[in-house]
């Protein structure tokens, strides 16, 4: 069966992930992280998507992104590979390709996910067992939303803005969201969403993606419907 081409949402938040090749790493050093995050602020302000949070580990990255256009997301992601993989290769003396495959991507209702998913991509280093606390890991944008620094890279999202009304609660409150561990049945679900590129949201979420976009937005059901068979004559 053709794959599907990719869900894209203008203004709509989105959950990307890219990994190394064969799990390879992606950043060996302080400089890597560094370049990257320059390439990905440049990239995102030239396509126009909107970076709401991001993690950097060593062989993988996630971001929580909303471009502006359908085609913005991917030019973005393919921008900065052909400028930070060159950069790679030649510092490190290697060749071909940096990347397993495509980036893998998710549509998410923003209302119900987007403080979920803000709060995976930055949980993943104590999920990894590398800090105790998000705090601790210097390449996300959890700094940045508690006020420790201001991120360049980051767009604030409005749903951030309703956490309070000065930048003091908005901080103290995203702060305190990390205070209760994440459901389990929610972080499979953002998991699975992303690797297999359906929409995540309420039936009423999908329903309305799928009159919007013209096209499936989640697995089709197995099998065929069922159809009642005429009696067989005696």
């Amino acid at each position: 069966m053709a794959r599907l081409p990719r869900l894209v949402v203008p203004s709509q938040p989105h959950h990307i992930t890219q990994r190394g090749n064969d799990r390879q790493l992606i950043f060996r050093d302080t400089e890597d992280y560094t370049v990257f995050l320059v390439r990905l602020r440049e990239a995102a302000k030239k396509f126009k998507v909107a970076i709401h949070s991001y993690v950097l580990m060593s062989n993988h990255l996630h971001l929580l992104a909303s471009p502006s256009d359908q085609e913005g997301l991917a030019r973005m992601m393919q921008w900065i590979g052909r400028h930070y993989v060159p950069y790679f290769n030649k510092k490190y003396a290697r060749a071909g390709t940096l990347w397993q495959g495509r980036y893998k991507a998710t549509v998410i209702d923003s209302e119900r996910y987007f403080m979920i998913c803000s709060r995976y991509v930055e949980l993943n280093p104590v999920r990894a067992g590398l800090v105790g606390h998000p705090s601790e890991y210097a390449w996300s944008s959890y700094a940045h939303h508690i006020g420790v620094r201001s991120d360049p890279v980051i767009t604030d999202h409005p749903l951030y803005w309703t956490l309070g009304n000065t930048p003091f609660e908005r901080e103290a409150a995203y702060r305190g969201l990390f205070e209760r561990a994440l459901i389990e049945e929610d972080v499979r679900a953002l998991s699975e969403a992303t690797r297999k590129g359906w929409a995540l949201g309420s039936e009423q979420f999908k329903v309305k993606l799928e009159k919007a976009t013209h096209r499936r937005v989640r697995p089709a059901k197995r099998g065929r419907p069922f159809k009642q068979q005429a009696a067989e004559p005696g």
